[in-house]
């Protein structure tokens, strides 16, 4: 098992801050990402990478009769040599979703959506394990999550600050669902993009909702920002355009928005795509 530190993989993932482990983000595109064949090596040149293929056919034969309500199904790749990890890099690629949850997992979607790969930071910023995901979501990053977040929202200040009006509602409907949200729960989603909104309000829920631990970035239409906060269940979600100008702003009380989950069709899928592929290896 190596012991350097990994770089945070994945598109527009960037280094991770000292302080806070957030994303750096990087303009995102403008157009549908669609799904594109690997760049797979020749079948001539894996005869010594026996160890990846043979996982992958794991993988795959576990594909075919998961379900996304099930728990997470990980492969651990930490007996792998360099060859071997090398092959299954390129095979995997990667894909729309990469995810910072805390200091300590780092996930990155591969190109066969619902397969990520995972890594497991220790404190001192050495790979720990380094997985194979078969999920809608990955189950360590969700827990790790809301792990200590609040329970319920703070209520609002008798005397609110200059300029702030309409926040205060807002962070009352917050407060019921979160109360009322149970898993399996459908999403309530507040879109404050189309809400009188003033900049103090926006301030002021921030302040109220406090800062998670959790970053998302989604590159599948244009580019989803998505972060968790000190309360249970609540995510800010926010899309931009190419230009990188925020165009939504929303509020989700889920556990995990459907935006960055893969759907059972989608694991389907790729698990017909992996057969293509280790194919070329038959």
């Amino acid at each position: 098992m190596s012991d350097s530190k990994p770089p945070l993989f994945g598109p527009g993932s960037q280094p991770l801050e000292e302080d806070d482990g957030k994303l750096e983000y990087m303009k995102m595109p403008s157009t549908m990402m669609t799904y594109d064949m690997p760049l797979i090596p020749e079948p001539e040149d894996t005869v010594d990478m026996k160890e990846a293929k043979a996982l992958l056919e794991k993988v795959h034969a576990a594909m075919l009769t998961y379900k996304v309500e099930e728990p997470p199904l990980e492969f651990d790749l930490g007996e792998l040599d360099a060859k071997n990890l090398g092959l299954i890099n390129q095979i995997l690629g990667e894909g729309e979703v990469s995810i910072v949850a805390g200091a300590n997992v780092q996930a990155q979607e591969s190109v066969l959506a619902g397969l990520w790969r995972v890594h497991h930071i220790s404190d001192d910023g050495k790979l720990v394990r380094d997985l194979i995901e078969i999920a809608a979501y990955p189950g360590s990053a969700q827990t790790i999550t809301f792990s200590t977040a609040e329970k319920s929202s703070p209520p609002t200040d008798q005397v609110l600050p200059d300029g702030v009006f309409n926040a205060p509602s807002v962070l009352v409907e917050i407060s019921h669902k979160v109360e009322e949200y149970a898993p399996g729960t459908a999403t309530h989603a507040i879109n404050l993009t189309l809400l009188p909104q003033t900049e103090q309000d926006i301030e002021y829920i921030h302040s109220k909702l406090g800062k998670g631990d959790t970053t998302i970035l989604s590159r599948g239409y244009g580019n989803c920002r998505i972060t968790s906060t000190n309360i249970a269940n609540v995510w800010w979600v926010q899309y931009y355009n190419s230009q990188d100008t925020l165009i939504l702003n929303s509020i989700e009380i889920v556990d995990v928005p459907e935006v960055v989950r893969a759907a059972q069709e989608d694991i389907d899928e790729s698990a017909d795509r992996l057969y293509e592929i280790l194919g070329a290896y038959k």
